[in-house]
Order: C-alpha cells, then sequence, then structure tokens
C-alpha cells in the first residue's frame, strides 16, 4: 500500500507542479512578492497532494518568525521546503545555484529573488549570498538557510557550515531554529512515502551579537536536541 501511495502521489505532484507552473505564469511578469506567492500555492498544494494520496499530515508547534529573521532550519527532505513557502508569508531561500537553471520552477526562483550560491564559489560567492541576504531582510522577507548544506537523513549527521554563522554575523539579524522529522515520512531522495504525521517545530530565536563559536555551537545543540524529542514524542505516539 506504501509503494502504490508513494507513486500515486509523485505522479499528482509531477502533474501539479506542471499545471501550475502554466497557470500561475503571469506572477513571473509581477513583482518578487507574487512570485513567492505563487511558491506558497504550490506549498499548499503538495500539502494537500501528501495528505490525500501519501496519508501525510502535519503539525507546526511554536510561533511563526516575524519579518527580517534568518530561518535555520534542520533539512531531511523536500517536504520542508514547500512547507516553509506556505507557512512563512514572505521567504526567500538560499538555494543552489543549479535550481535556478530548472526549467519551469527555475523562472520562478529567479523571479522570487532567492538567494542562488555557488557552491564552488569560494568567497566571492559568500560575500553575494550575505549581500543577497541583507536586502531580502531590509525588505521585511525571512531568509530560510538550511545549514547542513543538503539533506540529511533520520540519525546522520553532517557538520554544520560556516555560512549561516556569516549571514549571522554580517545581517545582525536574529535566527529561528528549525526542528522536523520528515525524513521518517518522505525519504531523501526521490518519493518514497511512510504515512504518518510530520512534526515542525519554530524553536526560540537566537539574538544577534554572540561570537561565532558560541552561536554555531548553540544553534547545532538547539536544532539536534529538539529533533531527538520530536523523534521520542512521536514514538510515545505510536505506543499509545
Amino acid at each position: 500500500m506504501t509503494v502504490i501511495r508513494s507513486a500515486l502521489f509523485a505522479a499528482g505532484f509531477v502533474a501539479a507542479t506542471a499545471l501550475l507552473v502554466f497557470l500561475l505564469s503571469p506572477a513571473l511578469l509581477a513583482s518578487r512578492r507574487a512570485a513567492r506567492r505563487a511558491g506558497a500555492v504550490w506549498g499548499r498544494v503538495t500539502i494537500f497532494l501528501l495528505r490525500a494520496l501519501a496519508g501525510i499530515r502535519h503539525e507546526v508547534r511554536g510561533s511563526l518568525p516575524p519579518p527580517g529573521t534568518i530561518v535555520a532550519a534542520k533539512h531531511q527532505s523536500a517536504w520542508e521546503t514547500f512547507v516553509l513557502a506556505a507557512l512563512l508569508p514572505d521567504p526567500v531561500y538560499v538555494v543552489k545555484q543549479e535550481l535556478l537553471r530548472v526549467p519551469g520552477v527555475g523562472w520562478y526562483f529567479r523571479r522570487a529573488g532567492q538567494i542562488a550560491v555557488d557552491r564552488q564559489g569560494g568567497a566571492s560567492a559568500l560575500r553575494r549570498m550575505v549581500q543577497g541576504a541583507k536586502a531580502a531582510l531590509e525588505n521585511g522577507a525571512q531568509v530560510v538557510v538550511f545549514p547542513e548544506g543538503t539533506r540529511v537523513a533520520p540519525g546522520e549527521r553532517r557538520p554544520y557550515h560556516p555560512g549561516i554563522a556569516a549571514l549571522y554575523r554580517e545581517t545582525g539579524a536574529a535566527v529561528v531554529p528549525v526542528a522536523l522529522n520528515s525524513g521518517r515520512h518522505w525519504s531523501r531522495r526521490g518519493f518514497r512515502m511512510r504515512p504518518g504525521t510530520i512534526r515542525l517545530e519554530f524553536l526560540e530565536p537566537i539574538p544577534p551579537g554572540m561570537d561565532r563559536r558560541a552561536f554555531m555551537s548553540l544553534l547545532e545543540q538547539r536544532i539536534e536536541e529538539a529533533c531527538r524529542q520530536i523523534e521520542t514524542d512521536a514514538g510515545d505516539a505510536r505506543l499509545r
């Protein structure tokens, strides 16, 4: 049954994405916020398909990050990219440069002002990322970044990249850590689904002004501890 549900969701997701790229195309000629709102529609449609076809629901804990903050999220699957787009009022993502070249979807990323990063670009790429983040934050957006730089399966650990520390230091913005367990229900790669409830939690913001080492340590500690607690709570819920 899980295989069938996964296949149904994959087919529905691809079809819906193609349709939305066409139907929402006027946003490409409008403002950047209009293009971001198109992303929110894509996120809501994906949430609906997950519930209807894959049996995956979600619950959100904590307060939504206010405008002008950096959102540093755990990255276990594609799920959080869609849900944060639907939840946040004006999100701007730090994304790998290759995504802007994807036909259709990449056009929206570019028009929405997503911050593209050349992961081989070194210091110059870091400077452009910081400049893009400053501009977005000054306009009241939330800058979404995945500190590990890639999707990481539940239970695995990857180092947190120094780019998040540069954003924190250079922008002077508060950082809101985000914990979740999406990888238990949507595989890190592909469309292998497992029915259930994904939990996402917005944690206590980290105020500006900490030194780099203390900030990185606190960010990782908060996210990883909260992810472990979410896993524990989910396990206890299954036993009841």
